[in-house]
């Protein structure tokens, strides 16, 4: 089966090499333009495999189309697609599109649907094969697989654990599916749908219930990050532990410093916060903030 890859980064990859191992014939990848100095791996890789390899600004882009309909393909294949792919591009191959997306649609559409399911407190996601339209995320499902999301799971740990390996999985049982006849169009129930914006920023309010601040925390990480601040200085916290119970202290009050970090009192229990950003910086361990800022306990964040 001729198949076109739409896709970037280390999930594209891994579905590029899962296509060919499984004996597919991969006419060619389409992926976003290089980022002056970071790797992109699934550009790498293609012509590593000697697989062509397509880089427009937009696949709306005049001339995209042309192209493409020259690699005469049965399937496109979407994995990791952030740009609005056309019609005339999903609907030309024989055997139509189909899209990886990381939640249980119609649950979370959008780009951010990991973040916002560990936001939300939510303790069961998946992912979903889907046919995709013109719409964002709304076309029939083919199939879908649900994970667990663990108490201390983080969108890292979600995605790279459990959704991306199971993913991959989903796309070749898809295939399978599609080559024998059998592959689903089940419409979405509108009724459940939800959608959420990107996650690009998020600020800790420490008046809010310490559990709610953790999910926020951990479904930030490791991007955006949740801001908040000590006296001038803005960062960003990343790994943390929730610890719940009674707690002397005011909202966002730092109450106990120790190697690990420090604790932060917030309603209903306290945060350790193990690792931040400050503005500007890299990532650094809790304890090495403390030294350079002179964070003491009686200290409050977010003021």
């Amino acid at each position: 089966m001729r198949i076109v890859l739409i896709g970037q980064a280390a999930f594209a990859e891994k579905t590029l090499e899962a296509l060919l191992e499984m004996g597919e014939e991969v006419v060619g990848v389409y992926t976003p333009p290089d980022i002056p100095g970071r790797e992109n791996p699934l550009k790498t890789r293609a012509l590593q495999l000697s697989v062509p390899v397509f880089q427009p600004e937009k696949m709306r882009a005049l001339g995209v189309y042309d192209s493409y309909v020259k690699l005469k393909p049965d399937l496109n294949v979407m994995a990791f697609v952030t740009d609005i792919v056309p019609e005339s591009i999903l609907n030309y191959p024989e055997l139509g599109t189909i899209q990886y997306h990381p939640s249980l649609l119609p649950r979370h559409r959008g780009g951010s649907a990991i973040n916002w399911a560990v936001i939300n407190g939510e303790t069961r996601t998946g992912l979903t094969i889907f046919w995709p339209d013109k719409g964002i995320d709304t076309g029939p499902v083919l199939l879908q697989r649900e994970v667990d999301i663990a108490p201390d799971d983080t969108v890292g740990s979600l995605y790279f654990n459990k959704l991306f390996p199971l993913g991959i999985e989903a796309i070749k049982e898809s295939i399978a599916l599609i080559k024998q006849g059998k592959a689903p169009k089940i419409p979405q129930d509108e009724s459940q749908a939800t959608y959420e914006g990107l996650c690009t920023q998020a600020t800790i309010d420490w008046k809010e219930p310490a559990p709610k601040i953790y999910n926020l925390i951990r479904g930030t990480n490791p991007q955006p990050g949740a801001a908040t601040s000590y006296g001038v200085r803005r960062f960003k916290v990343f790994d943390s532990e929730l610890r719940t119970g009674k707690v002397k202290g005011s909202p966002g009050e730092v109450i106990d410093i120790m190697e690990s970090g420090f604790l932060v009192a917030a309603p209903g229990g306290t945060i350790l916060v193990k690792r931040v950003q400050p503005k500007g910086s890299p990532k650094i361990a809790a304890a090495d903030f403390i030294n350079q800022s002179g964070l003491t306990v009686d200290d409050h964040l977010g003021e």
